[in-house]
């Protein structure tokens, strides 16, 4: 009798590792993925539309990538993957919004939306934890909070660097994009929805 249930075990044992994804392939499934959300960031900021002399901030898809960076990677990996792509941007990839690179776009009047990146998708992945299964309204809702984030950062630091009131910043880098923002923030929200029915988010 005890022979039959220690192969039972063995058996269940096997079964469930079997089961199991293999820690390096896991390891590399979200290499993969971070890979490819740092690429996709900088796609958006590559499909660029200047709106000068209206405003120094030019329409990109970023920020929509950005909000499917944290929820898809969580905050952790998502960081990781703004990081890669900031980084790419700063040692002369021209990845940043229109083509640019350098040290000197993340210090001048855009680079706030930049460096907002970081704490919107950190908000996106700590709030979007369990959201596998969360409604759209609600996925929604924290997409909206995390653009608010990218977007005040953004915001203060035109406001600096061009010695302009917040008001002024605000009417240049915040409310010409507000509608185009929305649109964003849903179609990140549904993207997610959808990937999330299908079992393709990352381990």
């Amino acid at each position: 009798m005890t022979t039959v249930l220690t192969k039972q075990s063995q058996t269940q044992a096997q079964a469930q590792a079997v089961n199991q994804p293999v820690p390096t392939v896991v390891a590399i499934h979200r290499l993969v993925w971070i890979s490819i959300l740092a690429a996709l960031t900088a796609v958006g900021a590559i499909i660029s539309i200047p709106i000068s002399p209206f405003s120094p901030v030019p329409i990109t898809l970023q920020t929509m990538f950005v909000l499917l960076t944290g929820l898809i990677l969580g905050s952790k990996r998502g960081v990781y993957a703004i990081l890669i792509y900031i980084l790419a941007g700063c040692v002369g990839l021209p990845v940043f919004a229109g083509g640019k690179a350098g040290l000197a776009v993340l210090i001048g009047p855009t680079g706030g939306f930049l460096l907002g990146f970081i704490p919107s998708v950190m908000f996106c992945g700590l709030a979007s934890k369990n959201g596998q299964n969360w409604s759209l309204p609600l996925l929604i809702a924290i997409c909206i909070v995390a653009t608010a984030i990218t977007l005040t950062f953004g915001t203060i630091q035109l406001s600096l660097v061009l010695d302009i009131s917040i008001y002024k910043a605000l009417l240049a880098g915040t409310v010409p994009f507000l509608p185009g923002e929305f649109l964003k923030i849903v179609s990140a929200a549904s993207m997610f929805k959808f990937l999330a029915a299908r079992n393709l988010l990352p381990a």
